[in-house]
This record gives C-alpha cells, structure tokens and sequence, in this order.
C-alpha cells in the first residue's frame, strides 16, 4: 500500500535520513522505534509530503507521491503529527472537521455527511461532550485526540500517527490504540506510527522498524527487532525480554547494580 526507495534527508549540516527503504503492505500495522533523534519523525513527514527536499521515492496505492495533487494526497494519507499548532478559539467539532477538506470542494461548504462523520469520530474517541468546547481549554492529553480525530475524519486508507499516545493516561493509551487496531482491520486501514513505548509496539504491530541515526538498522516482526542486543546497542540500555502471555515480547528495564 505504501513503500519508499533509498529515503534520505539532509537539513542544515546533518543528514537526518540515510537511504531508507520501506514496505508496508495493505492493512498492516507497522510501528517505527529507535531511540530520540534517530530520524523517526523526519520519516513520516518525508512520506506525507511534509519534508522537502528530500531524495529517494515514495510510492502510495502504486502511485508515485511526487506525481499526486495535494487534494489526491489527502485522500490517501491521513497524517496526525506528535505536536500541531491548534487554533485555540477554534471548538474541538470544527479543528476535527478540517479532517473533511480534501472532499469540500473549492469556494464550498461541508455537507451533511462531512459532518456525520465528524461526529461518528468524536464518539469514537469519546470527545462528543467536547464538541463545543474550544480547542485552547482542553488538557494535553484532549489535544492530542482531537488531532487524531482530524485525521480519522480523513477516511484516508493510509493512517501516519506520530507519537499517537504521547500525554494520555493508560487508559486513553490503550482506548486510542485500541480504537486504530479495530479501524485498521474493518476498514483495511495501513497504519504506520512513530511509538515511544517498545512493549506497545510490539503489542499492537505487525512489523517493527527500528531507526538508529538515521539508517534501518533493523526490521520485520517484533520478535525480531525487539531484542536484547538489538535494544541494548541502539538505546544504550540493559533490558530483559521475556514473550508476554500472547507470545508478543515484552521489554523490561533491568536495574543497574549498587
């Protein structure tokens, strides 16, 4: 559904992204890791069309990216970044009906199904009592759903979530994730995201991609890429990885000696 060619970005003096390749295959979840400065973020913004220039290729539903319109974009890659700038007088119905504008047409006015499906978002995300209320009054972890209900209302087939959980308690961690995964398999959704959390990756993805200074230094299933020498080298850290009881590993700290 979504892949790229030898992706690499230089910004100022420092080359973000070296020669990246990636493959994400029709209702597939695949999480990108690595430790912080290692390109993550660079990489989803390279693939929406957010970074330029950039060298390499990105091919979206076997369509060149470069050759699609930003409309024909939108229609096809729906993207929550970690940190937005939201209008803080805007209410929180109106930021998530942004989320509609690719099928708004020029000079005109959403219509009723634009605003059906807003809404059917916000009830997803448990925001409905949170539609009126303006976007400035809502707490970090609110923010960050009400991003990701602009993107949602996309109804993109491809779903680009940097740091989706980032500021939300456990419970609307696990409520958000939760909501992707069953999205992703009843609608088809290719999601790609950015997660910080390893034992959340490997729990909910397909496939993993560990990023390391910029390079792919590992991917494939979470079994393969979440190991103990594969974490301790590129996230300078001593963990034991034990299988959790649905056979996905699990990542734990391991306490240095007194």
């Amino acid at each position: 559904m979504i892949g790229a060619r030898a992706l690499s970005v230089r910004l100022g003096e420092r080359d973000v992204l070296t020669g990246v390749d990636l493959r994400v295959r029709r209702g597939e979840w695949l999480a990108i890791i690595g430790p912080n400065g290692a390109g993550k973020s660079t990489l989803l913004k390279t693939v929406v069309g957010a970074v330029t220039p950039h060298r390499g290729d990105v091919v979206v539903d076997e369509r060149p990216a470069a050759g699609l319109k930003p409309r024909e974009r939108a229609r096809l890659l729906a993207y929550a970044p970690q940190a937005p700038a939201l209008p803080p007088d805007m209410t929180v119905f109106d930021y998530a009906l942004l989320g509609r504008t690719p099928y708004i047409p020029y000079l005109g006015r959403e219509s009723r199904h634009d605003r059906e499906v807003t809404a059917s978002v916000l009830d997803r995300l448990d925001l409905t009592s949170f539609a009126g209320r303006r976007v400035g009054e809502l707490s970090g972890g609110e923010r960050q759903r009400v991003v990701l209900a602009r993107a949602l209302a996309q109804q993109a087939p491809v779903l680009l979530l940097d740091e989706p959980t980032t500021a939300l308690d456990l419970g609307h961690q696990q409520q958000v994730l939760e909501l992707v995964d069953r999205l992703r398999r009843a609608d088809g959704l290719t999601v790609v995201t950015t997660l910080h959390d390893l034992t959340v990756a490997g729990l909910y993805a397909d496939s993993l991609m560990l990023l390391a200074d910029g390079r792919a230094a590992a991917a494939g299933r979470p079994d393969q890429v979440l190991t103990e020498s594969l974490i301790g080298r590129h996230f300078d850290a001593r963990v034991k990885i034990e299988p959790g009881p649905d056979g996905r590993p699990v990542v734990h700290l391991v306490r240095g000696g007194t």
